[in-house]
């Protein structure tokens, strides 16, 4: 799987991307994850002051990201995921647009880009949006990921990168590491069996034994299986 996000924010992914599982999936060649700036696809002026934004048309407050950086943007991701087909069959591109009253991205929609598609760009805007022509013009995909409004599209890019790379096989390193391919529950435990709290001294207040629920201690798979169920 191939991303390719367009952002005047590349570096903001750094700390996330280079860290954990999706770093190591990167390391290992599972994903790739490219960034293209809609700055460098505007002609500097004598000043080098590039801007990708301009005033609203009708009035408003903030401003509009501009079609042209944005579209030359995803048009370098295109012409580098034709270079790739030269070298596969075929490329299914997915383009993706984020924008908080779509419709909201889920696990079932990371299970079938993971699939479906070998390249999905990722358009982060900014400001007030992205001029709508963008959408016409490409048939992106519109994704929320909540119902709350967000200062950019760099945190949805990230979160669509994150929950579909875990869905790509060897990523988690075992299938059964899915979630939602398993019992599983939001309540977990481990080590130590019993942990006493406050730690140390406890300032008049009663230190107390919370313990690891006996099911989980039994063996009893069947057991186990039945409390995840009543606890997730």
């Amino acid at each position: 799987m191939r991303f390719h996000v367009i952002t005047i924010f590349p570096e903001s992914f750094d700390s996330y991307l280079n860290e954990s599982i999706i770093g190591r999936a990167i390391k290992e060649k599972k994903i790739s994850v490219k960034f293209y700036n809609p700055r460098d696809f505007i002609k500097a002026p004598k000043n080098n002051y590039r801007p990708v934004d301009d005033k609203p048309y009708g009035g408003g407050p903030g401003m509009v990201m501009r079609a042209e950086p944005i579209l030359k943007a995803v048009e370098s991701a295109l012409r580098k995921i034709t270079n790739y087909e030269l070298r596969i069959k075929k490329s299914k591109v997915l383009i993706i647009n984020f924008i908080p009253s779509a419709e909201k991205f889920t696990t079932a929609s990371a299970k079938t880009f993971s699939k479906k598609y070998s390249d999905i760009i990722l358009i982060c805007g900014r400001y007030e949006g992205i001029d709508a022509r963008v959408d016409k013009i490409l048939k992106t995909k519109k994704f929320s990921i909540g119902d709350y409004v967000l200062t950019g599209g760099e945190l949805p890019a990230m979160v669509l990168i994150d929950s579909i790379s875990r869905q790509i096989p060897g990523v988690l390193g075992k299938y059964e590491s899915l979630e939602e391919e398993r019992v599983s529950t939001s309540e977990v435990y481990t080590r130590p069996e019993i942990l006493k709290y406050p730690f140390g001294k406890a300032q008049g207040k009663k230190i107390k034994n919370y313990k690891v629920p006996k099911v989980l201690l039994s063996g009893n798979h069947k057991l186990i299986e039945e409390w995840k169920k009543e606890n997730k």
